[in-house]
């Protein structure tokens, strides 16, 4: 009886494994919404199975930038229900000789996309399991072989919901590979003596505040220093070169201080972040995120 139960347990946990996948596809372009691009993704997804279910990331990615791609998949993905499919399509380099992957991640998510630095992030917080090679000869659209220029369309959202219906295995969207994944160079969080520094990862675009990748544990430690006022040094650096220092009180709250001061505070990622109350921190003094974005902070004496 121990022996059956075993084995029906492994059978059925091997079946899981092998139909990991939700149902569902969630779509993140530079594309916008004032075409019909995004629609025919979801229509060419639908016509591979109209039971899936179809939900959108982001289309408002700033044309061609692939960190920011990282970056907001990095921000969701662990939201979704594991076995999620997600197609993320920033791709400048369409129908050049850049790899079309599905990876696995360790937490069981799947993201399809062009190999170009889109998985930056994702690699280092949730980890990769795994990369497959798109084979593009048995996971394209019918006679879609001879356009080179919308892959979002014709291979990936068409792949993306193959394996999201289990109409294909991820064994069967292509080779393993094994080389290192494309990676974007950026700083990341680190306390270096009494001095944080990290990299600008986003901004809180309606508001204009400034988003970091120092998370609440590295303030933690930074906080632990000793230092008699409530006060911190900020510099902010593009492509090295200092483009804004000052001090700031760190709160809890933007009512800690008056209307157009600076102040530092935990973002609701619960990572370090700058702003002026009510004003544009952004605009005022024209920082910006990405990888060539970075910061240093330590406490006024």
């Amino acid at each position: 009886m121990k022996k059956i139960f075993t084995t029906l347990t492994v059978f059925a946990f091997t079946a899981m494994s092998v139909r990991a996948q939700n149902g569902m596809v969630v779509f993140q372009t530079d594309f916008g919404t004032k075409d019909g691009a995004v629609s025919a993704m979801k229509g060419v997804a639908s016509s591979v199975d109209a039971s899936l279910k179809l939900y959108d990331l982001t289309h408002d990615i700033p044309a061609y930038n692939i960190w920011e791609a990282a970056y907001r998949l990095d921000q969701t993905v662990t939201y979704w229900p594991i076995g999620t499919v997600f197609v993320s399509v920033v791709d400048p380099g369409v129908g050049t000789q850049r790899k079309s992957v599905v990876v696995k991640t360790k937490s069981g998510h799947y993201i399809v996309t062009p190999d170009n630095g889109t998985l930056t992030l994702i690699a280092n917080s949730l980890g990769i399991d795994s990369v497959r090679e798109i084979d593009e000869v048995s996971n394209r659209r019918k006679n879609s072989e001879a356009s080179y220029t919308f892959h979002g369309r014709d291979v990936y959202a068409y792949t993306a919901a193959r394996l999201a219906s289990h109409k294909i295995s991820y064994e069967q969207v292509g080779k393993i590979s094994n080389a290192p994944i494309t990676s974007l160079r950026f700083q990341k969080a680190a306390l270096v003596g009494n001095q944080l520094k990290g990299t600008i990862d986003i901004l809180d675009v309606q508001y204009g505040n400034i988003w970091t990748n120092i998370d609440q544990a590295y303030w933690k430690n930074f906080n632990a220093l000793a230092h008699t006022k409530n006060e911190i040094q900020v510099q902010i650096f593009h492509e090295k070169k200092l483009v804004y220092t000052g001090s700031m009180p760190f709160e809890n709250t933007f009512g800690g201080v008056g209307v157009g001061k600076p102040l530092a505070y935990l973002n609701s990622l619960m990572n370090l972040s700058f702003a002026l109350n009510q004003e544009s921190f952004s605009e005022k003094y024209r920082v910006y995120a990405g990888s060539d974005w970075t910061v240093a902070v330590q406490w006024v004496k």
